[in-house]
């Protein structure tokens, strides 16, 4: 066990009393936001609104929570609990920034990024006074589930990079004023390999080309298609070698995966303690809601995933804090809790019948966002396909074929 780690949860005292005044914030300060006004075409909440959250966060000694002021971070089952408490709220994860892609992007820099890339690009989002956006889906026939078809192409020209490329679903781009770009290298001698660059934004050679209409609206900028024609990035600004950015992002997306985990199951508990409050107030046929089995057996349910999804985090946190990689670990942990809780916040709907499709709560909302969970970061059926590979490979490294 950590110092001062508690023996019943697992959790540092330093986590649960971070925790604690997280979820004050989130519920006090946060919450009453929920109705603001201030938002783009996309519904996605706007710089000056999320401003001035973070001021308040600041104030109160909540901002960026999960990394301590010498720089170091919480540990994954700390952080697990951390931002939890942050997902309470749509609102949460940008108001303390916890959010993605800064909370992954500050994760990976933090670990890999030379004092350089550190002070120039990590301090101003661990500090809040920008956002981020990490550049690798591409459109069809790119890179997307599978990373190594990736099409945007890099070359040397003199101490430059030459980026060319498109991309899609690049969450909160429109406004970031930090990029974390992949590109494939074009080598002089027919070799190359996945390349990682952090470039200012925004940048004339990087044009956001379409910003769609998606069923989540939580995060700021959308999830815009872009272009990138002629980007030249100064070569110490790539992020270690060329031919690493695969090794680099495996270090980013199995704590990033986690961490969508962890921020999504604070909404389901939001939503079923929205869903819960109406049904105990509201009667129907004589009798509340909650005496009906149909409604009760519903809520019953909702404890059930919600407490296997809260170990499965856990679970998964220890994997990675003992140093483990755990791509297959977070992937197990991804699948699971995304579908809970999807049938978490299905089910909150469902028990509030009318109002559960109207924007007169939260759930409605809730359940649009931790739908759209079950695609991002790679969707349930490319994890459980991966998983399968997994399954063969084990199984044949278990029962090797028999020499001719």
């Amino acid at each position: 066990m950590t110092q001062a780690q508690s023996s019943e949860s697992g959790y540092s005292q330093r986590a649960i009393e971070i925790a604690a005044k997280v979820e004050a914030f989130v519920r006090d300060v946060v919450v009453p936001y929920e109705t603001d006004t201030r938002r783009d075409s996309h519904g996605g909440p706007l710089d000056s609104l999320i401003d001035e959250m973070k001021e308040l966060a600041r104030a109160a000694g909540v901002l960026t929570p999960h990394i301590l002021p010498d720089g170091s971070h919480l540990n994954q089952r700390d952080t697990a609990l951390v931002l939890r408490k942050s997902g309470l709220s749509i609102l949460g994860p940008l108001a303390v920034n916890t959010t993605a892609p800064d909370e992954g992007n500050m994760y990976l820099l933090g670990h890999v990024g030379s004092p350089e890339i550190k002070e120039r690009f990590l301090k101003p989002l661990v500090e809040g006074k920008c956002r981020s956006a990490f550049f690798m889906t591409e459109p069809d026939g790119g890179a997307g589930s599978d990373p190594s078809m990736m099409k945007t192409t890099c070359r040397m020209d003199g101490n430059h990079w030459v980026i060319n490329g498109k991309k899609r679903f690049i969450t909160g781009a429109d406004g970031a004023k930090i990029g974390i770009i992949m590109a494939k290298s074009e080598a002089a001698d027919g070799t190359g390999g996945a390349c990682m660059f952090l470039v200012d934004l925004p940048d004339p050679a990087v044009q956001i080309t379409r910003v769609p209409h998606t069923i989540d609206s939580g995060l700021p900028g959308g999830h815009a298609e872009i272009t990138i024609d002629n980007l030249r990035v100064p070569a110490d600004q790539m992020l270690g070698q060329s031919g690493e950015g695969f090794k680099y992002a495996q270090i980013r997306l199995s704590p990033a995966r986690l961490s969508h985990c962890m921020r999504w199951h604070g909404a389901a508990v939001r939503a079923n303690e929205i869903a819960t409050d109406y049904v105990c107030r509201r009667q129907a046929f004589g009798k509340l809601l909650i005496d009906h089995e149909g409604v009760g057996f519903q809520l019953a349910d909702n404890l059930i995933d919600l407490k296997q999804s809260e170990l499965m985090i856990d679970w998964c946190a220890d994997v990675l804090d003992s140093g483990e990689l755990g791509t297959a670990e977070s992937s197990i942990a991804k699948v699971s809790v995304s579908e809970a809780l999807s049938r978490v916040a299905d089910r909150c709907v469902q028990v509030m019948g009318g109002t559960g499709v109207t924007g007169d709560t939260m759930v409605e909302h809730f359940y649009r966002e931790i739908r759209a969970f079950r695609i991002y970061d790679g969707p349930t059926e490319v994890h459980k396909w991966s998983l399968a590979k997994k399954i063969k490979r084990d199984w044949m490294k278990a029962h090797p074929a028999p020499a001719a």
